[in-house]
Formats: C-alpha cells, sequence, structure tokens
C-alpha cells in the first residue's frame, strides 16, 4: 500500500516530507516523489527504488518552501518507473496529485481527456485526476471546488492529496477507502496515509471518513462532505508509542492485515466486476472465446498458500470454465515431466512474483510451448515480467510471514478468471454470472462483519492453543481451505497440524484421533453437507474435540460438534472466503497463546527466493 504525507507551515516542507516517507517504508514501495511549492512555482522530483535514491537525488539541491507533499509508490497501474512514480501533475505542472488507491474508470477518462488533447506522461490511473483539475477548472475558482467535480467523475477508492499553483496557501484531501489522516500542530498542519509518518510531529489528529473532503492551511483544517457542507470533527489523540502506530495500534502486522482484507478483496475486484453488474470483465487478458477454445488443459502451479489458493481455483474453473486443472506444486512439477504443449495454459500464482520455484517452473513451461498467466500480487516482479499475461490481486503490502490477505485476493482472482472463462466459451449464461457478481459483492461486508466479533475464537485458541496436534477436515472446497487452515496454524504457533479430506479417515487417520483431540470440521459446501456430517460422526466416536465451521442457519450441525463457528450464508463457491477467516483467526490466537513471534516465525521468510 502507498504512502502519503503533506506539510504546510512555517518550515520547510522537504525534511518532513522525507522524515514522514521514511516512517511508511515498513508499507513497501518501489518509488518515492516529493513536490513543493517555494512561492512561484511546484517543484516536483521523484525517482524509482528506495528513498535514500530520491535523497541523493535532492540533496544540496532540494526543493524550497513550506507548502509540499509526498508519495512512496507501490506499483498497481504501469510498472515501477521514475515515469509512474508520484506525484502527477496535469500538462501545465499547476496542478500536484498525490493517491493511494484505483481510480476504476481511469482509462474512458484518460481516452475522453486525451481526444480533448491530454498528453499523458504515465501508465498511471492516478495521472487522469491531474489532467481533470486542469479539465474542469475556472479561472479563480477554489481549489476545493474545482476537486469536488472531478470527485464527481471519478469512481473508486482514494486517498487523494492535491496542490495548485492556481489557489496556493492549501492543500485539499478527499478519502474513500483508503486511510488518510490530518495532524493538527501549532502554525503548521500534517497530512499522512498512516499515523507513524507524523507521531513525532503530532498527537492531535483528524481521521478523515469516506466522502469526506478537507481544506488544509497553516493555521486551520475545514472538513466538508462532498456536497460542501461543513462537518465538525472530533480531535482523535493518539496514545500509541512508534513501533505500535506502525501496525495501526494492532499488536502485530498479520492482525493488521487479517482486518485489511475487505479492502484488499474491494480493491482486487473493483475495477473487474461489469458496470451493469451482468459478469466479470477482465480487461487485462483480451481473450477471445477462439483463444479459449484453443486451451485443452490448465495446469496451476505455486508453492504454499498460493498452491491452496490454486486448489480452489481448480475447482473454481472446472466447474464453472469446464476446462480440466491439475493444481502441481513447483518445485515437483518441474521434475515429473508433465505433459504440456501449445494447447496448455499454464497458471502460475505467486504473492510476491519472485517465488524461486514457481519462476522456474514458469521458464520451463513457456520453453514447452505453453501459454502462461501469473497471478501476483507485486507489478513489475519476475514471474510477472516473464508471463504471457499477468492478473494483479491489489492487496497491498503484506508484512506479516504468514499470508492473510495475499491469499483472499488470489481466491478472489481465481474465482473471477473461473467466471470470466465460463462467460466466454458459454459454459456460465449471463443470468448464472450476474448471480455469482451479486453474491461476490458481499464477500468485503461479510468479512467485515464476522471480524466483529472474534471473542468466541479468542476463546477456542485460548483452551485449545496448548495441544500439541490439531486435525483440520473438509469435502470438496472445505478441504482445501482446510489446507490452509493447517498451514496457517502449524507456521505461527508450531502446532502439529494435518489437514485431510474428510472421507480420507477411515484409510487410516482414524488411528490418530483420540480422546481430546482438536478436530476442526469444515461443513459450508451444502451438496455434500451429509457426507460431511458422516465423517463427523465418526470422529465424535472417538471422543476427539469437534469445532464446527458451518454456515449461519444451519440448525443441524450443533448436534454433531463440541463447539461451532458460524460464517455468513453465501454461494457454496464463495464459502472458502469466509471460511478462512475464524481459521486464520484460530492460527493468530493460538499463536499469542504460546507465545510465539507471529510475524516472524522461525525458519521461514516472506519471500522464498532459493530453491
Amino acid at each position: 500500500m502507498c504512502g502519503i504525507v503533506g506539510y504546510i507551515g512555517q518550515d520547510k516542507a522537504t525534511p518532513f516530507l522525507i522524515e514522514g516517507l521514511s516512517k511508511l517504508e515498513y508499507r513497501g514501495y518501489d518509488s518515492a516523489g516529493i513536490a513543493v511549492y517555494n512561492g512561484e512555482t511546484i517543484r516536483v522530483e521523484k525517482s524509482l527504488g528506495r528513498l535514500e535514491v530520491l535523497e541523493q537525488k535532492i540533496k544540496g539541491n532540494e526543493p524550497e518552501g513550506s507548502i509540499g507533499v509526498g508519495h512512496t509508490r507501490w506499483a498497481t497501474h504501469g510498472r515501477p518507473s521514475d515515469r509512474n512514480s508520484h506525484p502527477h501533475t496535469d500538462c501545465t505542472g499547476k496542478f500536484v496529485v498525490v493517491h493511494n488507491g484505483i481510480i476504476e474508470n481511469f482509462m474512458s477518462l484518460k481516452e475522453m481527456l486525451i481526444e480533448k488533447g491530454h498528453t499523458f506522461r504515465s501508465e498511471t490511473d492516478t495521472e487522469v485526476v491531474a489532467h481533470l483539475l486542469e479539465e474542469v477548472y475556472e479561472e479563480g475558482e477554489l481549489l476545493e471546488d474545482t476537486v469536488r467535480k472531478v470527485l464527481n467523475m471519478v469512481e473508486g477508492s482514494y486517498a487523494l492529496v492535491i496542490m495548485s499553483e492556481h489557489d496556493t496557501g492549501k492543500i485539499v484531501c478527499a478519502k474513500q477507502d483508503n486511510p488518510l489522516v490530518i495532524g493538527l500542530g501549532e502554525g503548521e498542519n500534517f497530512i499522512a496515509s498512516d499515523i507513524p509518518a507524523i507521531i513525532q510531529r503530532t498527537r492531535r489528529t483528524y481521521i478523515l471518513s469516506d466522502g469526506e473532503m478537507a481544506v488544509v492551511k497553516s493555521d486551520s483544517v475545514w472538513v466538508y462532505n462532498r456536497d460542501g457542507v461543513p462537518i465538525t470533527k472530533k480531535v482523535f489523540e493518539v496514545n500509541w508509542d512508534a513501533e505500535a502506530a506502525e501496525k495501526g495500534g494492532y499488536e502485530h502486522f498479520m492482525i493488521k492485515e487479517i482486518y485489511e482484507q475487505p479492502k484488499a478483496i474491494r480493491e482486487t475486484m473493483s475495477a473487474r466486476l461489469a458496470k451493469d453488474g451482468s459478469g466479470i470483465s477482465l480487461n487485462e487478458l483480451k481473450w477471445t472465446k477462439h483463444d479459449l477454445a484453443d486451451i485443452k488443459k490448465i495446469f496451476i502451479v505455486a508453492c504454499g498458500t498460493a498452491y491452496h489458493a490454486g486448489v480452489v481455483g481448480k475447482y473454481y474453473i472446472e466447474k464453472l470454465a469446464r476446462i480440466p486443472v491439475e493444481v502441481d506444486i513447483a518445485s515437483e512439477f518441474r521434475y515429473r515431466s508433465p505433459l504440456v504443449d501449445k494447447d496448455t495454459l499454464a497458471i502460475v500464482i505467486s504473492q510476491s512474483g519472485e517465488t524461486s520455484d514457481t519462476l522456474a517452473a514458469l521458464k520451463e513451461v513457456k520453453a514447452m510451448g505453453a501459454r502462461t498467466l501469473a497471478v501476483t500480487n507485486v507489478v513489475g516482479s519476475s514471474i510477472a515480467r516473464e508471463a504471457d499475461n499477468v492478473l494483479y490481486t491489489w492487496a497491498g503490502p503484506e508484512i506479516a510471514v504468514a499470508s492473510t490477505k495475499a491469499y483472499t485476493t488470489q481466491l478472489i482472482m481465481m474465482f473471477m478468471l473461473a467466471v470470466y472463462m465460463g462467460q466466454l466459451n458459454g459454459k456460465v449464461a449471463p443470468e448464472r454470472a450476474a448471480e455469482l457478481v451479486e453474491a461476490l459483492k458481499q464477500v468485503p461486508t461479510q468479512i467485515h462483519e464476522m471480524l466483529e466479533d472474534v471473542e468466541p475464537i479468542k476463546t477456542f485458541a485460548t483452551k485449545y492453543g496448548f495441544n500439541e496436534d490439531v486435525f483440520f477436515v473438509g469435502r470438496s472446497l472445505d478441504y482445501a481451505v482446510a489446507l490452509e487452515g493447517s498451514l496457517k496454524l502449524k507456521e505461527i504457533s508450531y502446532i502439529h497440524a494435518e489437514a485431510y479430506a474428510a472421507g480420507e479417515l477411515k484409510h487410516g487417520t482414524l488411528a490418530l484421533i483420540v480422546e481430546g483431540i482438536p478436530v476442526i470440521a469444515l461443513a459450508t459446501q451444502e451438496d455434500i453437507y451429509d457426507k460431511t456430517v458422516n465423517n463427523i460422526k465418526e470422529i465424535k466416536a472417538r471422543d476427539a474435540v469437534v469445532i464446527g465451521i458451518a454456515l449461519e442457519g444451519d440448525k443441524n450441525i450443533a448436534k454433531y460438534v463440541d463447539h461451532t463457528i458460524f460464517v455468513p450464508r453465501t454461494n457454496s463457491l464463495l464459502a472458502p472466503l469466509l471460511a478462512v477467516i475464524p481459521l486464520q483467526l484460530l492460527a493468530y490466537y493460538a499463536a499469542i497463546t504460546r507465545g510465539c513471534d507471529v510475524d516472524k516465525p522461525r525458519n521461514l521468510a516472506k519471500s522464498v527466493t532459493v530453491e
């Protein structure tokens, strides 16, 4: 997730902008830039790479002035480069914009602006905002009025911070779905996307809500709604220390990232839902039905959590697009002489885009003539560059080693891909696509609701967190989710955890089911619900303690389990997105119970770049 800072006051802006951006480096970024108004013009300096590259670039010639904005970019639209770095300007250089989020309708706006004579310098969605400001500005108009007109034209999510030579002495901010904080000082005020950037300067803040705008001057801050009606904001006093501030007040990055999942999912799917709600639109692929007709088989290749997302993806594609799919662990795929040819599509999944085994498998299948598609979270990564096509998940940087929001955005991406393919080859009827999209749109809100009450999960984790063995069972998509739940528990709590297809228990595993052993049983797939219940009965007959994961409204499950965690009722294909949330939380709170280092579990690394 990108970082934003802003300063307006009596001191030099540049030192604070650099300092503030340095406090946001933990969020991950690929370029940095600042813009400072010197009383006559706005000077923009930006560069690819770490913040120190920018510092060296301006050393001895720092932009002078007491009004400025800064940005660290984590690429979404356009690969990391100098020209794609923020801040962005219009044709005249008189409007300057920094932005976190996604402008969903940027392409149609860009085409309109080009027709009107605007020249674009970058590949980003953000630059559209700068040119829109130039296009709609009327001589003598207040900057906030110009911004308000532009906000009525853009669709998507954003934290926007804007300054202009046309109306100096102020910075205008707007917030929708992306965080934005204003720090209140004496004769100076500060702007940031997150509290760590300003905590050394002030602890008095306004935290903007969705749909709010702020006009920030050195001696005042005024907050309005979209219609220009003033809003009275309550001052929020930050009582966190600097380290806690980086985590947004959460104890660990992992729990922060668990709570970021509704936003990450919303951003990943936002620009890919057809505007009329009729289906999925993956403009990045530009496939035709003829392209899809040539695909006779699909391989999904990945490692770890991404592999588990691939297992779910197999169910999605086979169910919706009716194309045969194999799922392989990348480190095994390379050495088993897979049957790959020009009619094969290889989908590789990697959060970092740098996973060594996955990258090697990608190169191998390309050499064998297969078409390749990458699903990754990092623009410009090795896997993204190597693949024929790329679908980016927009989860934002993930700091904790244990993946959470990267996994759920991968599931969203695989679901959308499956619907898209089914639309192309006629296996998903329009009314079916519309039904699936409607269910998909509810997922972020449903996850948010689940995260509002985690106390029962804390209780289970505390009660069973000292067990040395735990089993996860499920059938069909529930089994795929059980794999991920098991991995989460073992990697951060060090509990020995195993996941099994529930129907396989009687083929050996029941020998390990003894009195008191915890078993997490997923039962969200209604077409095989009765068979799952039969397997739960087999487990209870051995006196295990069973925690059931079931859909809301299931009045039957409590008869067969010791405890129940309900998830919101949804289409069965989307149940994995909801069922995994309590499993992530169980793993997290079990690790807390055992005193483990949640964000940095022993022997593990975030990006596995060795074989």
